[in-house]
């Protein structure tokens, strides 16, 4: 059964979304701690063969179609997590990784406003805006002492992030634990596969025996807490409320990465860095209209009929038809 959709989020969520948003942003200093000499494909694969197992004895099959299961997989999973290994792996340090994988947010509420018809409040526009200004201050200010190659592909990893949210959301599969450890199903044997083709047989070999408790540890806590906890909290909240609620919330964690590297790994902020953090916290708080900016003071959500009626238009139809479970 479907569940309909409310469009104010309540304490409890608030501090739910807060809290993912937190375990996301140490997620990035645990990856880059944990990968050492593993292959950043190898080490993605892993990951989710840990996420995946519970689907094998404790979670049965969301109830949604199996293609679905799989597009949320591709994209949430295979998509986000691969590029952003392999950005880590290329030169990217974890605090502007977090920062530049929140390019998703604004991908989703544009993929929702087109696929889904969701159309943003003028406080959502501005709040994102600002996140995305804080992204260009950040971009400006490390100027050539990052890749591009390793930019590029996290900002790959953006897209593909806000492709999946908004699939997710499209899907509304009741809870959120089933739809997350499934879509994991559908990741390792790729991943494995594009490992092998691209560093060799040798390179897996050496790579797995050379783990280590810190790949161990770094596992356990990008599976666990990151995938299973933080990634079935997300996609239950997606299914509740609109993509715009939820998604801007997730700006934080680049700020928990950041001082997480600062503290732990001495990766100490540029002034570029701490202004374009500051700008995403100030989006956030704007988006959600916990402060109000004077153009944002009166804007309203507007509906259309189909989404005050709770259906959602199938994202690749022209009808207004209801997407198929």
């Amino acid at each position: 059964m479907r569940a309909h959709s409310v469009t104010v989020v309540n304490r409890r969520d608030t501090f739910l979304v807060v809290l993912v948003a937190s375990l996301w942003g140490f997620n990035f200093v645990v990856i880059d701690w944990g990968m050492g000499a593993v292959p950043p494909l190898l080490f993605a694969a892993i990951r989710f063969t840990v996420v995946a197992i519970p689907a094998c004895v404790f979670v049965p099959r969301p109830p949604v179609p199996f293609r679905t299961v799989a597009v949320v997989g591709a994209f949430m999973c295979l998509g986000q997590v691969g590029f952003v290994y392999l950005s880590m792996h290329l030169g990217l340090g974890p605090g502007l990784a977090a920062l530049v994988l929140q390019s998703q947010a604004v991908f989703t509420i544009v993929i929702a406003s087109i696929a889904l018809r969701e159309r943003p409040t003028r406080a959502q526009v501005i709040g994102t805006g600002l996140g995305v200004l804080g992204l260009f201050v950040v971009a400006f200010g490390i100027g050539g002492h990052v890749p591009l190659a390793a930019l590029g592909l996290c900002l790959l990893a953006g897209l593909s992030w806000g492709a999946g949210n908004v699939v997710s959301r499209a899907a509304q599969a009741p809870g959120g634990l089933a739809l997350t450890v499934w879509s994991a199903t559908v990741v390792p044997v790729p991943l494995l596969g594009l490992s092998l083709l691209l560093y060799g047989p040798a390179a897996m070999g050496h790579g797995l025996v050379h783990v280590g408790w810190n790949g161990v540890l770094s596992t356990l806590y990008t599976a666990g807490l990151c995938s299973l906890v933080g990634y079935a909290v997300f996609n239950r909240l997606l299914s509740r409320y609109p993509s715009g609620h939820v998604v801007p919330w997730v700006l934080l964690a680049p700020v928990v990465a950041m001082a997480s590297a600062w503290a732990l790994l001495g990766e100490v902020p540029t002034p570029a860095e701490l202004a374009g953090a500051a700008l995403l916290v100030i989006g956030v708080l704007a988006a959600q209209d916990i402060i109000r900016l004077p153009s944002a003071v009166h804007g309203v959500q507007i509906h259309s009929p189909e989404r005050t009626r709770g259906s959602v238009p199938h994202p690749m139809s022209a009808s207004r038809s209801r997407v198929a479970k």
